[in-house]
């Protein structure tokens, strides 16, 4: 009898795992159709540089851009679940109270938009207790949209994504992003010598806003390893679930799991990542 109870015990487990997954995937599609709607609104707005000639000037541009996106983000978002909390400032860190939350950048890559620079994109990932379990990013201009869900692997329009083959850093483009305007001293001078330090050990290195798109092209095999120091969740839980659901691997810079909490970020390709932490450590 107790066999039988157990046998039944774990078919109705996988079951309910199967209306999970098959749940989120339908969620990662909705998902995926709010940050493109979102995305036509900013593209709408982009094209001209916005002058500004103070801080606030310029706050007030960004938050108008943030707003254009979010009229269209929060509401679809919250009808696809309404009991997620949700998270829309691109420059909070940590982890969050339990449960489920969107965590949203609405216009990643904020400020190229407003100099007419093409790399930003727009974001929407759902975190359950903690994890990243979907994402969708959508490049505007160029109209791709990236994707991944927990287990079913990271795409690009629907076309599987694989991190690079690549296996020794002397072979590797890398990259790194700056996480936020007035950074710590000691967090900036830390970024400063890790550039150095992957100037003599890597290929090429590339330093750009936003980290997102960095990390899409970890995901795509375009790039071979990326780094952050600090760093806010919505510029990293996104291409963090890409990287891993591409065969890549992220840890923080002294190859520790990396959290939301962590104080720095590495994701990089197989071959390249235990070289990466050891230049970064140094």
């Amino acid at each position: 009898m107790s066999e039988t109870l157990q046998t039944t015990d774990v078919a109705a487990t996988d079951v309910a795992a199967t209306d999970v997954a098959a749940s989120d995937a339908d969620l990662l599609a909705q998902t995926a159709i709010a940050v493109r709607e979102a995305g036509s609104a900013l593209r709408e707005r982009f094209g001209e540089v916005v002058r500004y000639q103070s801080r606030e000037e310029l706050m007030r541009a960004l938050a108008v851009n943030d707003d254009a996106a979010l009229d269209i983000l929060r509401p679809r978002l919250t009808s696809l679940r309404p009991q997620a909390g949700w998270v829309e400032d691109e420059l909070d860190g940590g982890a969050l109270p339990a449960g489920e939350w969107w965590v949203v950048d609405p216009a990643e890559g904020n400020v190229n938009h407003l100099h007419a620079l093409p790399e930003w994109a727009v974001t929407a990932t759902l975190v359950r207790e903690n994890q990243p379990v979907l994402t969708a990013v959508h490049l505007p201009l160029t109209g791709e949209t990236y994707t991944a869900l927990t287990g079913a692997g990271a795409h690009l329009d629907g076309r599987p994504l694989h991190v690079s083959q690549t296996a020794g850093l002397g072979l590797s483009i890398v990259a790194t992003s700056q996480a936020r305007p007035d950074e710590d001293e000691k967090v900036v001078r830390r970024v400063g010598s890790s550039i150095t330090a992957m100037l003599f050990d890597a290929l090429v290195v590339r330093v750009a806003v936003p980290a997102t798109l960095h990390l899409l092209n970890v995901a795509a095999g375009r790039i071979d390893a990326f780094w952050q120091f600090a760093g806010a969740r919505a510029d990293l839980l996104p291409g963090a679930l890409l990287v891993t659901e591409a065969g890549g691997r992220i840890s923080d810079a002294e190859g520790r799991p990396w959290t939301p909490q962590s104080q720095s970020f590495v994701a990089a390709a197989p071959g390249v990542h235990a070289e990466a932490v050891s230049t970064l450590s140094r």
